[in-house]
């Protein structure tokens, strides 16, 4: 019974040191936006708060691609995010210490009727690397991969390709990163994906 209670003992440490290791630094991060842009195809690179994320787009030029014999392209879909640093005690000012360096990001998508199965329902999520620093007191605008390529050719959007049905999915952005003197901090986003066969033209 002595060895279970010391064991509580240290495994409740533990957490609480983690909580209070996260909760240590002075400021925090504030999604001010976050919208998404096709890489390639209609609409190129104009961001918007929902994204028409086009499973597969119909190319006519250069040859051998024609109008009579497009080829099938896929591209990767591309997100946007606006992060402001705000000091916990708005009487502060953040200083050199506070500024916070980002250092990777994860993806996930779900679906609002609650079918959520990576692979069968949503695409599955990923993560990715980021390298921004936001100083003290600041912004950033971050970039980064929303829709990989390779979603478009698995289930379930590579059906959508021979399909008029559209998934209207929600996908949730979460940056980690760390302040100057080591406190981890992160915050999530969300925006509307709408998959599906999109007229190119």
């Amino acid at each position: 019974m002595r060895l279970f209670g010391l064991f509580a003992v240290v495994v409740a440490g533990t957490s609480c040191g983690s909580a209070l290791r996260e909760s240590r630094a002075p400021v925090l991060l504030v999604v001010d936006s976050l919208q998404g842009a096709p890489s390639g195809g209609r609409g190129a690179n104009t961001f918007a708060p929902t994204l028409l994320s086009d499973v597969v787009f119909m190319r006519t030029t250069p040859a051998p691609c024609s109008d009579t014999s497009p080829c099938p392209t896929y591209f990767s879909d591309l997100g946007q995010m606006t992060v402001t640093m705000q000091a916990k005690n708005l009487n502060i000012s953040p200083t050199a210490n506070n500024q916070v360096t980002l250092t990777r990001y994860h993806v996930d998508f779900t679906r609002a009727d609650g079918r959520n199965t990576p692979g069968v329902d949503v695409p599955y999520g990923f993560d990715g690397i980021l390298t921004t620093t936001i100083p003290a007191g600041g912004s950033a605008a971050i970039g980064f991969e929303l829709v990989r390529q390779t979603a478009k050719l698995e289930a379930p959007l590579v059906s959508l390709a021979s399909s008029v049905n559209v998934i209207y999915a929600i996908a949730r952005v979460t940056v980690y990163g760390h302040d100057a003197v080591g406190n981890d901090i992160s915050v999530t986003g969300s925006m509307s994906v709408d998959f599906g066969n999109f007229a190119d033209q």
